[in-house]
């Protein structure tokens, strides 16, 4: 849209005056992403992908992030009166990381506090791997997009620079239009792409290392309570 206000501005008052608004074209979304070459299709694949990532795993990772003090009250108030299957059964009446984790806790009482401890660590390690579910595929995201869209900016100019070495140098703004075109559209499709996949991408980390930190701490209640002296 720039180039064609600048190529618009450049002619000469004589020649704008006789141009008519149907001559003076607008250039559409769809225009540029046409112009971009066939490297707009794997940048529209990965953004593609990308959203469906973020907000699938925004979604799970929300869901997971739920208040765990409710539970513990619970569980706390049944492992003191000694009732152990009504703790598992306030567990299993649950779906959270940390549910799971204190049911895990729970089924290893009688053995060492050592044992229950790796246990429930081991169930949260669990926990985490399927809450960074595809994470990993939209860092790449992040990353390879914008080298997706430089690469279609070399060709781009390879293209323009060819074109002038067929013609000798003589050659019309109008026979470089489509190197050019695909050297900025792609540079500017890969960093639209990228950029919101690398802040997608550290957002979900950040709710992830809130859920871990609430298991860490739960982890470390459940043990205080199997700790407190019997009354």
């Amino acid at each position: 849209m720039l180039g064609l206000l600048l190529q618009v501005q450049s002619l000469p008052s004589d020649t704008l005056s006789q141009m008519t608004e149907e001559e003076i074209k607008t250039v559409t979304l769809a225009d540029l992403a046409l112009a971009g070459g066939w490297f707009m299709v794997p940048l529209v694949i990965l953004l593609l992908l990308g959203v469906y990532i973020f907000v699938e795993r925004y979604l799970t990772i929300r869901k997971s992030n739920t208040d765990p003090d409710p539970l513990m009250r619970q569980v706390t108030d049944c492992i003191r009166q000694g009732d152990l299957q009504r703790a598992l059964m306030v567990c299993e009446s649950q779906n959270s990381p940390f549910s799971r984790m204190v049911a895990k806790g729970i089924r290893r009482l009688g053995s060492p506090l050592s044992d229950i401890f790796a246990s429930i660590e081991n169930e949260g390690k669990i926990e985490v791997n399927r809450l960074e579910k595809s994470l990993s595929l939209l860092a790449t995201i992040s990353g390879a997009a914008p080298m997706v869209g430089f690469l279609g900016t070399v060709t781009g100019l390879i293209s323009a620079f060819m074109t002038i070495s067929q013609f000798e140098g003589s050659v019309s703004p109008s026979l470089l239009a489509g190197g050019i075109y695909e050297a900025m559209v792609t540079t500017a499709a890969g960093l639209i792409v990228g950029i919101p996949a690398y802040v997608g991408y550290n957002v979900l980390t950040s709710m992830i290392g809130n859920v871990i930190s609430k298991m860490e701490l739960i982890s470390t209640q459940f043990i205080d309570i199997l700790q407190e002296p019997s009354r």
